[in-house]
């Protein structure tokens, strides 16, 4: 059904706009920008005329480009030290083998639902999940082979988020070509298998939304060959490609042993890489890395919040965008979902590197948040395959309305706005969320809040009770 939306205030392609129409067609998307008069503020933010709604402030909404999602079921848990001298993502991931242990079908899509619904409300209209458990606890392939994936496609059917699926190859348990064990083997697909998973996946994706979008991630140059990388590659001949890339030191000393050169350095000299990929954390590079991995056209895939939970590193953000550099952010572990905290958590790590204020902004846009979140809006899109992140005619109508009314941002107009939403305040003040036209935040309560959350609540009980 197509719809419109007045806004007193819209930051639009062409700036922000006042006493505006966004019109939304029967596909989901934006079919026309007008001029409007402006509304009486008496008026209830559904109209009761038509399928009209009135907000005050209106915003493209992000793109969450980067989800592990049953990491969520484990956030807060891997917070107490081990009997290791030193902590780091190394540990941190073997408690995350162990609650793979516990997790079933039903769980994952519970999970997932759960996640999705928590991002929608933090202000994203869309999501691209990073999904590489394919097995049983055992490693034994379902029945299905794409079953929890499909569980995925289940949860977003729910939560009517955006959704891009991006299954992941992983072959090996390091560069020297050890096996798979432990909890790993609920990640591995040899090339015929993972073949077969993709065929499945592209079917059944027909059943979501047409915005959906189908990509591939080889997992990272750790878990997968050359010969896996240009699998994937063939696989995915028009969908995003996304890989993890130069996250922890140790990791990048072990791609540079074992391949003659760092991570990105090796993926830049050896794979095509265009506007197509993205390149998730790429903590990790010299000079000559950000600037070529800038001049590719892919993203870099930032998660703030999982890299400072992770002790990662700190991404070269001023460098890579003075570069045009395109990034997005991602919630990555999902030990928080928190939109505005990602982008305040990448300006605030690169004050503290380079002991300065405003350090992500330019002579064009000054407001640190806005280019934050213009950035970040278009980069996040770019990486999902989905053609969204500014309000302007032909795109998604991916759209975000913030409060006008709440004591953080009230009688503020345009940059301040956004200045003010990423540096003093959370999420709280999202009110509406469209995702490709669907309403599926209203009066900041998701259209299924109460089914979801029911369900969630007794999967998380039970596998706290199993932990």
């Amino acid at each position: 059904m197509a719809t419109s939306i007045y806004a007193k205030q819209a930051l639009t392609s062409q700036g922000w706009k006042e006493n505006i129409r966004v019109e939304i067609d029967e596909k989901g998307r934006i079919a026309q920008i007008e001029e409007a008069k402006p509304h009486s503020d008496n008026i209830p933010a559904r109209l009761a005329s038509g399928p009209e709604h009135k907000v005050g402030i209106l915003l493209p909404a992000m793109s969450n480009l980067h989800s592990h999602s049953f990491q969520r079921a484990m956030a807060g848990l891997a917070e107490s030290k081990s009997t290791h001298s030193h902590d780091d993502f190394w540990t941190w991931r073997k408690v995350m083998y162990r609650f793979l242990d516990l997790i079933t079908p039903e769980d994952t899509q519970a999970i997932a639902a759960q996640v999705q619904m928590e991002m929608i409300a933090s202000g994203y209209a869309a999501s691209a999940e990073f999904h590489y458990v394919h097995h049983d606890q055992n490693g034994n392939q379902y029945a299905q082979i794409d079953e929890l994936s499909t569980r995925h496609f289940s949860a977003a059917l729910q939560s009517g988020i955006g959704y891009t699926h991006l299954p992941v190859l992983y072959m090996q348990g390091g560069l020297d070509g050890r096996g798979l064990q432990g909890g790993q083997l609920r990640f591995g697909c040899n090339l015929d298998q993972f073949n077969s998973l993709y065929q499945n996946l592209k079917d059944n994706i027909k059943n979501l939304p047409e915005d959906a979008v189908l990509g591939v991630a080889p997992h990272s140059l750790r878990a997968v060959t050359k010969q896996g990388l240009e699998a994937c590659i063939a696989l995915a001949s028009e969908g995003p490609i996304h890989i993890h890339a130069a996250e922890q030191i140790t990791e990048v000393q072990e791609v540079t042993n074992a391949l003659g050169a760092p991570p990105i350095r090796w993926l830049l000299d050896n794979m095509p890489i265009d506007k197509r990929w993205c390149l998730i954390h790429a903590t990790h590079m010299n000079n000559s890395e950000i600037r070529d991995f800038a001049l590719s056209g892919a993203v870099a895939g930032l998660c703030p919040i999982t890299e400072v939970n992770l002790g990662d590193g700190i991404f070269a953000a001023n460098q890579f965008l003075m570069q045009g550099g395109y990034f997005g952010i991602g919630s990555d572990s999902n030990v928080k979902i928190a939109l505005s905290e990602e982008l305040r958590m990448l300006e605030v790590s690169q004050r503290l590197r380079d002991k300065k204020r405003l350090v992500l902004c330019d002579d064009r846009i000054r407001s640190n948040g806005r280019f934050l979140y213009e950035q970040a809006a278009v980069g996040g899109a770019r990486a999902l395959g989905r053609n969204a992140g500014k309000i302007e005619v032909g795109m998604l109508a991916d759209l975000v309305a913030l409060d006008e009314n709440h004591p953080s941002i009230v009688g503020l107009k345009t940059d301040q706005i956004l200045d003010t939403w990423i540096f003093s305040c959370n999420d709280n003040l999202v009110h509406e969320v469209w995702a490709a036209g669907r309403h599926v935040l209203q009066g900041g309560i998701h259209f299924q809040q109460d089914h979801i959350s029911g369900q969630f609540l007794k999967t998380i009980k039970k596998l706290r009770s199993a932990l």
